[in-house]
């Protein structure tokens, strides 16, 4: 990439209203989920049993009320949101390590490998993944590791194929065969000249994989299969409220609140993060 561009895209970024305040509302969201805890007397395990399903207040400290265990929601959504981000980090940066290294193998050495690790990829994009991920949490157990890996090992196929595309036409540029003239390695050659030229959309799709592993990481602790009591996480809290939704609805709406407003504000920034990059190309 050259200075230009990425000059061009951060101009582009920085003058739009909606990425200066998504990336506002997240960094706040985090900054919350990290701290958020610390300036709030009740602990994550700590049972109030004169306050049980307590409507929100500031009645002992129970800003967003309590379960029917008499947990402060406040301390619980925030543990959940850090959880639940952390998800999203790590399976995300595992998809991206496997399908940036699988994609950039298959579009530079094209040929017969391109053909067989493309069709692979077409034999796995036809599984039903999410039951591959159910299915290693049952074999394997509920474990918050496997959790992580399972949930990255599934959401790479995509990002294979657009860094393969990427390397097929980067292959045809005249500093590769220059590259090759001067006696590189195939190695060589896809991690000093392919790997840095297709990090922009890199950069993007990762953006927009994260809120989509944090969504399934919900839904797979909303059916139980994700993380486990006493942890909490906003699929987990989400089960609860959804089960208390008529009785005690601040259960469901603070967990689903904070969910929404991230996951919205995560799509919106990468959205104009991909506008930005488009602006940057066309410099």
């Amino acid at each position: 990439m050259t200075g230009t561009f990425w000059h061009a895209a951060r101009q582009h970024l920085t003058a739009s209203a909606g990425a200066r305040v998504s990336l506002g509302i997240i960094v706040a969201l985090v900054v919350l989920a990290v701290i958020g805890p610390w300036i709030n007397p009740n602990g994550l395990e700590t049972l109030d049993w004169s306050s049980v399903a307590q409507y929100p207040g500031i009645a002992h400290a129970h800003w967003f009320g309590t379960d029917r265990l008499g947990r402060d929601l406040y301390v619980r959504t925030l543990e959940g949101a850090r959880v639940s981000m952390i998800v999203g980090l790590v399976a995300s940066a595992v998809s991206l390590v496997l399908g940036l290294i699988y994609g950039a193998i298959a579009g530079y050495v094209g040929g017969r490998t391109d053909d067989l690790m493309m069709r692979i990829i077409e034999i796995l994009g036809g599984l039903p993944l999410i039951f591959f991920v159910i299915f290693l949490t049952v074999v394997f157990g509920r474990n918050e590791y496997l959790l992580f890996a399972s949930i990255g090992a599934v959401g790479w196929l995509t990002l294979a194929r657009i860094v393969r595309g990427q390397a097929l036409s980067i292959r045809r540029q005249e500093y590769i065969e220059a590259a090759i003239a001067s006696g590189a390695g195939t190695a060589r050659i896809i991690y000093k000249h392919v790997l840095p030229n297709v990090i922009g959309p890199v950069i993007v799709y990762a953006t927009l994989t994260v809120p989509q592993i944090i969504l399934l990481e919900s839904f797979l602790s909303f059916l139980g299969l994700g993380i486990q009591e006493p942890r909490a996480s906003l699929g987990t809290l989400i089960a609860e409220g959804a089960g208390e939704m008529e009785a005690a609805p601040w259960m469901l709406l603070a967990p689903g609140a904070f969910l929404t407003l991230l996951l919205v504000s995560l799509n919106i920034f990468g959205d104009r993060l991909r506008d930005a990059f488009d602006a940057g190309a066309g410099r």
